[in-house]
């Protein structure tokens, strides 16, 4: 018998452990593995905050699929269609046409997106923290905004550039303030003697009145009380209303100015979701205890696309869509996808949320691992030793624990790359080789700039 397909979509969190446990167990003439994701990496998505506040090297929280996954082809683009009926997958190339993948059967994995509302100017103005890429441009612009306020020092306009908005008090928006605004305090006062530290003003905007409900209402309390004695606000019961280049309007009504919004109000399932013709909830998959989609032979479903029943709450509530559940998510599903090959019986996915942890920056730090609440340092120790634990290679666990310990010996870096100063991505626009003014031009820009001042 020819070997079964199975392919994967989405190289996150559930789609690699499911691969990985495949290519442990299954051999090679037994099925043939492919997985697609358009960037060859898996981020571990928790530590992007300490990415953008410069204490992780980004290469600590990527791991190359390639390194990681051995016999599983790595398909390298976007599934942006799926026809269960043909068993085919639509996938888009990187350098754009597409073609189609067929399929034994398919473990629909593709993740989540950041939940972008219909906020006037957000798509144009706001700042995700969901991808590598948007924690470096995030450090670099909040740099970029200290560098030139300490140059022009017009008031109005510093102040747009030294005022910085998170909206969403969840994980992400929680730790990206608390952490983005320890590194500009400290940045203000040691190398910007010509900043007004006060000036720098960190502020975090929630739609409810509690930060992350998950931690508890003691833990809640005490994460706002550290967020109040480093000077970020919390503005509660408000979200963005309007977002502009120079400032946004909140739904309560009060405007701030400010040139950096970060937008972390929640995520959404991938479109993806959608194509199946599967029933949804919220825009997830509704997925059986198993990990199958009711309905659809081959389909398996799992992650923070599908809803799947968490059996250790009952009454009928759905995993939370968290790295947690994701990982032994597809680590189940891969078991049960082998079963099924072999004539085996599957299992329900079953599974106790152990808490969380957050990591507000230097020594501050909460969590809850099995409903028992820790600050300071002992759940500083939690939240990264949970870390450790959790990444894939013993390569990305040594890069973090340097990370940590240089940023802990040597403290905060402030060197910006400059990843969005530029308009072209060419050798002139990088190196800026034609922003030199002519020699017989300088003594007339020079009367100019004189007439002006």
């Amino acid at each position: 018998m020819a070997p079964s397909k199975i392919v994967i979509i989405g190289g996150g969190f559930a789609g690699v452990e499911c691969a990985r446990y495949l290519e442990r167990q299954l051999k090679p003439e037994e099925a043939f593995i492919q997985l697609i994701t358009p960037v060859a990496g898996l981020l571990y998505l928790p530590l992007l905050p300490q990415v953008a506040s410069g204490v992780l090297n980004p290469r600590s929280v990527s791991v190359s699929l390639r390194r990681v996954l051995r016999r599983t082809e790595v398909v390298p683009g976007t599934a942006i269609g799926v026809e269960p009926k043909t068993r085919q997958v639509i996938v888009r190339r990187p350098t754009g046409g597409e073609f189609a993948l067929g399929y034994d059967h398919l473990a629909l994995v593709p993740g989540s997106i950041t939940r972008v509302l219909d906020v006037p100017g957000l798509d144009k103005h706001g700042f995700g923290m969901k991808t590598l890429a948007e924690a470096m441009h995030l450090r670099d612009h909040v740099l970029r905004q200290l560098d030139i306020a300490a140059v022009r020092g017009e008031e109005d306009e510093d102040r747009e550039r030294l005022n910085f908005v998170t909206i969403g008090a969840g994980y992400a928006g929680t730790e990206t303030a608390a952490v983005l605004n320890k590194v500009t305090q400290a940045a203000a006062r040691r190398y910007f003697p010509r900043l007004n530290p006060d000036m720098v003003r960190w502020h975090l905007v929630t739609h409810g009145d509690r930060i992350m409900p998950e931690l508890g209402e003691r833990l809640g309390v005490e994460v706002k009380r550290i967020l109040a004695e480093r000077g970020i606000e919390l503005i509660s019961g408000a979200s963005a209303q309007t977002v502009t280049a120079n400032g946004v309007t909140l739904t309560n009504g009060r405007y701030i100015p400010t040139r950096t919004l970060v937008w972390t109000a929640g995520v959404a399932p991938s479109p993806l979701a959608r194509h199946l013709g599967a029933a949804t909830t919220k825009g997830r998959i509704v997925a059986a205890a198993d990990l199958t989609v009711p309905g659809l032979d081959g389909v398996w479903a799992c992650g923070d696309a599908a809803a799947v029943p968490d059996l250790t709450e009952g009454d009928g509530k759905i995993c939370a869509p968290t790295a947690q559940h994701a990982m032994r998510q597809g680590k189940h599903l891969a078991k049960n996808l082998l079963a099924t090959l072999r004539g085996g019986k599957v299992e329900p996915y079953r599974h106790p949320d152990l808490g969380m942890v957050v990591d507000l920056g230097g020594r501050d730090a909460v969590a809850r691992p099995l409903k028992i609440g820790l600050r300071g340092i002992p759940a500083q120790f939690a939240a990264r030793g949970y870390h450790l634990m959790a990444l894939r290679t013993v390569v990305a666990r040594a890069r973090v624990a340097f990370d940590w310990t240089v940023h802990g010996l040597s403290g905060d870096d402030f060197l910006r790359i400059g990843y969005g100063d530029y308009d072209a991505h060419t050798i002139g626009g990088f190196e800026q080789t034609g922003c030199y003014l002519p020699a017989d031009e300088v003594p007339v820009a020079l009367r100019a700039i004189c007439e002006t001042d």
